[in-house]
């Protein structure tokens, strides 16, 4: 009865493109499955739950981000591949002086004993940086964890298209000396990034796909200069995926809103493949 329902679900759709929420049907589907962008951390109460969205879910089998995120073996293997191979730690990346000037701002900003986090990637630093980039006082949470509780609701296999141990290898694609240099400027920065962060979080907020391409994907607080390793690569990986999967199942898919948009986004690349992409209304 579930599966009958399910393809009868006709949700009204958006005006133009402007939505992050997206239905895939077309090139031999038995049932559509939904695309949904999200954004990794924000104010909680500025976090946007739609009617339409929940009915997406509701009417998909199942649930897949790019990690399982409810799999709690795969998070707690996530400490183990956040570290740097070889032995390498912080203190052969940087000169005394550049130490010495991480250390204080995590210590002094942050309130996290550097020598806590002598082996992990500097990249993955760096994101402990971003809540100090939010204007709300209140808590911040990433829209997948909010999902992840409706899914819960509706008693949804939560799945994902990469390992923890396949997210961790992206980042040792990018050298840990130019990763270094990359934490260090954004410890100089953060508070100048904070106006830029915030337009993220409006764009996003106001679901203006065909403008987060270029706020994405050329800022120097997400990926920049490494797309082709942290977005398109992992976008065409995906993609292959979902054409299998979704043969077999209806699925609701939420990614990161920078992988939606552009010629090597999941949007197009879908499309190249032969499905249909249908605007979905989210508010």
């Amino acid at each position: 009865m579930q599966g009958c329902a399910a393809q009868k679900l006709k949700l009204k759709e958006n005006k133009d493109d402007n939505t992050m929420l997206w239905e895939i049907s077309g090139n031999g589907l038995k049932k559509p499955s939904y695309l949904y962008g999200t954004f990794h951390l924000m104010c909680k109460d500025d976090i946007l739950i739609s009617e339409q969205l929940k009915k997406a879910m509701q009417a998909s089998d199942e649930v897949y981000f790019e990690m399982d995120l409810d799999d709690p073996t795969s998070l707690l293997g996530g400490v183990f591949f956040m570290n740097m191979k070889d032995g390498v730690t912080l203190k052969d990346l940087y000169s005394e002086e550049d130490y010495q000037r991480l250390e204080t701002y995590f210590n002094d900003t942050l309130g996290m004993p550097m020598i806590a986090f002598q082996k992990m990637k500097p990249m993955m630093l760096q994101a402990m940086l971003y809540p100090k980039m939010l204007s709300c006082s209140g808590s911040s949470s990433g829209v997948e964890m909010e999902l992840l509780k409706i899914a819960a609701e509706y008693k949804k296999e939560v799945k994902g298209f990469e390992t923890i141990q396949q997210q961790s290898s992206f980042f040792d694609s990018i050298p840990y000396d130019v990763q270094a240099k990359e934490l260090l400027k954004s410890i100089d920065s953060v508070y100048a990034w904070g106006d830029e962060f915030e337009k993220m979080l409006s764009v996003y907020k106001e679901q203006k796909l065909m403008e987060i391409e270029n706020l994405f994907t050329d800022s120097e607080i997400t990926v920049g200069e490494n797309k082709s390793i942290l977005l398109d690569n992992r976008n065409i990986d995906w993609v292959k995926q979902m054409k299998v999967i979704m043969k077999k199942t209806g699925i609701f898919a939420a990614v990161g809103a920078g992988h939606l948009p552009g010629e090597m986004g999941v949007i197009q690349l879908l499309k190249n493949e032969g499905y249909t992409l249908r605007p979905i209304l989210n508010n």
